[in-house]
């Protein structure tokens, strides 16, 4: 028997647009074959203009999320200004090495705008790539397809919603392992929102 049975499944995805990030992912928390939770929540405000979504171990990334957002507040005071993005990313990336012998099994994507809208996909070792849309999780290779399909680094934040939630739901269609509704956080210069589709 080998762990990759207990390891949970997700789709989650990001895309940043001409105006800002979207990302989402949904809500079916999985145990190996077993479903945990039909409402797992996988999106997060990690500060006031940077969000996150995760596939994985959720509780790794709760802990996680707390743990940059008190560090980049803490500085946010220290500096009087707002953490950018990639300031962020790299965070987080280096709190995740640390743990490179007992990694955090979670796979992130963050996104927010700093000079231009912009998503950062980090592994659980805290890699970080910088890209314009990303997908992770078990759904992953299924939404990344449609993504590709559909993108275009001019579309509005509607369409980039549309975008999202088609991949995701292309994911759930033939992912066992995501499913029960979609959850979607907006990052654009009006802050953070975020909004919740059932299936």
């Amino acid at each position: 028997m080998s762990y990759e049975q207990f390891m949970p499944g997700a789709t989650a995805v990001g895309i940043a647009y001409k105006d800002g990030v979207i990302m989402g992912a949904e809500r079916r928390i999985t145990l190996g074959n077993f479903v945990r939770s039909k409402s797992g929540k996988k999106v997060f405000k990690v500060t006031d203009s940077v969000g996150a979504v995760c596939a994985g171990m959720v509780a790794d990334m709760q802990n996680l999320v707390k743990e940059v957002s008190v560090y980049s507040k803490l500085k946010e005071l220290e500096s009087r200004r707002s953490m950018r993005p990639n300031s962020v990313a790299k965070l987080m990336s280096t709190l995740m090495f640390q743990n490179r012998y007992a990694p955090l099994l979670t796979q992130v994507i963050l996104g927010g705008i700093g000079d231009k809208p912009v998503v950062f996909v980090l592994d659980p070792l805290g890699s970080v790539i910088s890209d314009q849309y990303a997908t992770v999780g078990t759904g992953e290779e299924t939404a990344i397809g449609v993504i590709e399909a559909g993108y275009d680094p001019n579309m509005t934040q509607k369409e980039a919603r549309d975008l999202a939630v088609l991949a995701i739901k292309a994911a759930v269609a033939r992912d066992a392992m995501s499913g029960n509704g979609i959850d979607i956080l907006t990052v654009d210069k009006t802050g953070i929102k975020e909004e919740g589709i059932d299936l």
